[in-house]
């Protein structure tokens, strides 16, 4: 029996039947033990953009952990490579000139910017601004802040809501978050966090409008606007943030996955710099907060040759047309009778919706689907409300495409039958 305890799974059923290990990967194909190939459609767990096996961040990370592998920041101290991706954020930020607060991942992330945004609003002398909102099928992450602002009801079961003063809206509904403010008074409302397109509630895009509303309703109510891109930031969406392609000018922008491509764990929190300043250049004293591995060097030598990649290879670019290369691949999925809809159109993102009345003549046809999936040479994954998850690397290239798109309905043929 398996000694690892799995994150989201039933070890139940782990345990009563076998475990797939993988043990290495190259573009984006990853391997089995026994020498089976699967394309990764979902870039492990949305994060690997610029692809497996590349040796060019695996080097930095090693001549980096014999020079300097870790130390500190606390305080007055730093390395290069943390100067270096700083400064490196702030110019692709999508406020110029933001700061960057390193975390250890997205759930850091989402944590360490509620407990600012509450913060901020204490040292600017609104200490009842407490309450965060949020939105229906939301994912934050699974710390303290991130699963009481949940918006997958799931995901709290059996815990609550582990920090008081939250409340969810709806998903699609600028209304709703007014109402909610007029409600709750928006004199004590500390910030709305919003995915610009929702990850793992389903791969759904925002009605037009909708972010431009949201965000001038936040403006106008002094509520601070937290765009959480761990999963759109780092060109998924074909811009390096969501909040570039939508024009938000987030006051916080939640990062990680891409920013090292999954290679090292590691997070951040983009300040823009009216949020910062009362720390910079106000004297509101020491912000205690922070994480052991904050600012890690290593990690950040890694982010920096991921960054490279980006670059060099124009990632970001190559995502518009990775956009355009799904919605044409995977659209014709859409008249499949066991598929609703293909949703797509939102950068290297989409998802292959169930329609939920064969889901309901047949509950267990999502979870027969990933083993189908497999046997067709495609590793992915359900999503809330029954979606197949699809977020391949940004190297995708069209045979790819077309592999995926034939895997999925060979997969769809075989459960149907």
């Amino acid at each position: 029996m398996t000694k690892y305890w799995h994150p989201f799974a039933d070890m139940r059923a782990i345990t009563r039947g076998t475990e797939l290990v993988l043990d290495r990967a190259d573009g984006y194909y990853v391997y089995d033990t026994d020498g089976r190939r699967y394309l990764d459609a979902t870039a492990s767990l949305w994060y690997c953009n610029v692809g497996h096996g590349r040796t060019e961040i695996a080097r930095a990370a090693f001549e980096q952990m014999q020079q300097l592998e870790a130390y500190s920041t606390f305080g007055d101290l730093t390395n290069p490579p943390v100067m270096a991706l700083t400064d490196r954020l702030a110019q692709i930020a999508p406020v110029p000139g933001s700061v960057s607060f390193l975390t250890s991942g997205g759930s850091d992330s989402v944590d360490t910017a509620v407990k600012l945004a509450r913060l901020y609003h204490k040292v600017k002398g609104e200490p009842q601004r407490t309450y965060i909102l949020s939105r229906f099928r939301a994912y934050h992450g699974m710390h303290t802040a991130g699963t009481s602002v949940a918006g997958i009801q799931a995901n709290l079961d059996g815990y609550g809501r582990l920090m008081s003063d939250t409340r969810v809206v709806g998903w699609d509904s600028h209304d709703d978050l007014f109402e909610t403010l007029e409600e709750l008074g928006p004199e004590n409302v500390a910030a709305f966090v919003c995915e610009p397109v929702i990850g793992a509630g389903g791969v759904l895009a925002p009605p037009p409008g909708y972010l431009e509303k949201v965000r001038s309703i936040c403006r106008d109510t002094g509520v601070l606007f937290i765009s959480d891109e761990v999963i759109t930031g780092f060109g998924r969406t074909g811009a390096w943030f969501a909040s570039e392609r939508w024009n938000l000018e987030p006051d916080l922008l939640t990062c990680a996955k891409g920013i090292t491509s999954g290679y090292l764990p590691l997070g951040a929190v983009l300040v823009s710099p009216w949020i910062a300043e009362p720390w910079f250049e106000g004297g509101a004293g020491m912000w205690r907060h922070g994480y052991t591995y904050s600012g890690h060097a290593t990690v950040a030598a890694a982010a920096n040759a991921n960054l490279d990649i980006m670059e060099r290879e124009g990632l970001v670019r190559a995502a518009v047309g990775l956009e355009a290369a799904l919605a044409t691949g995977l659209t014709p999925l859409s008249d499949h009778p066991l598929v609703s809809e293909v949703r797509a159109g939102a950068g290297a993102m989409a998802a292959v919706q169930f329609d939920l009345d064969a889901v309901e003549d047949d509950p267990g046809l999502p979870d027969r689907i990933v083993p189908a999936l497999r046997d067709h040479g495609i590793l992915t994954r359900i999503l809330f409300g029954h979606a197949i998850q699809v977020s391949p690397p940004l190297t995708l290239d069209d045979a790819g495409v077309q592999e995926l798109a034939e895997g999925i309905r060979g997969a769809l043929d075989a459960v149907g039958s």
